[in-house]
């Protein structure tokens, strides 16, 4: 459910697939991966909530039961860190929910990614579609600290995720797969966001590295 580090200019939600698609033979370098997650079948509710951009209609995400994508304690009393952080949230959730409905050109992706990371994050998509791969299972994700720009138009945001119970399933044999067995299922996030002319934070790069993190 990971996905493998890119560069940080290139890095963004579609920074890669390192676990769901080790464990399928799709990815290289288990020791560095990037992810996203959230949610369950209902629509966000962080696409009303007063911190974020109230003037910008958001897409409406949702994800199956059948893909647990939760957050932990992903608050703060400060509203810009909880636009920040329901932004972010909303970024995993259109990613993995781009995977869900075999969608790579995702407009929910496009909605909450920068232009520039955009193609990258597709990319990440389709090394799951292109092989027949949805995404099962549960996938928490905790631990999250946010660090302020001095300018405001930026966000550094950091966090966990715990692959598992996170796994693939084939749309054609039903097969079902999760990480390689000895696989440190803790990776550490890191994600780099710009707010847009419409107050929605984007994410412009991740970076992630298995095993950097625990609960």
């Amino acid at each position: 459910m990971a996905r493998r580090a890119l560069t940080t200019t290139a890095a963004a939600f579609a920074t890669a697939a390192a676990l769901l698609l080790t464990a399928c033979g799709g990815a290289d370098d288990a020791s560095s991966d990037d992810i996203k997650g959230a949610g369950d079948s209902s629509p966000s509710p962080t696409a009303s909530k007063s911190s974020a951009a109230p003037d910008v209609k958001r897409p409406v995400i949702k994800l199956p039961s059948s893909f647990q994508l939760t957050f932990e304690n992903w608050t703060s009393s400060d509203p810009v860190e909880q636009a920040v952080l329901d932004d972010a949230k909303e970024e995993v959730r259109a990613g993995y929910a781009a995977i869900i409905a075999n969608d790579p050109d995702s407009e929910a992706v496009s909605f909450y990614d920068t232009k520039g990371v955009r193609g990258m994050t597709k990319q990440w998509i389709k090394s799951y579609t292109d092989k027949d791969l949805t995404v099962i299972g549960k996938l928490p994700a905790f631990d999250p600290k946010v660090v302020m720009a001095k300018n405001g138009r930026g966000a550094a945001l950091s966090y966990c995720t715990d692959e598992s119970d996170a796994k693939t399933r084939n749309r054609k044999t039903d097969k079902v797969e999760g990480n390689p067995a000895g696989t440190n299922p803790f990776v550490s996030y890191s994600v780099s966001l710009t707010k847009n002319e419409q107050g929605v934070w984007q994410n412009s790069s991740v970076r992630g590295e298995r095993g950097k993190c625990s609960r």
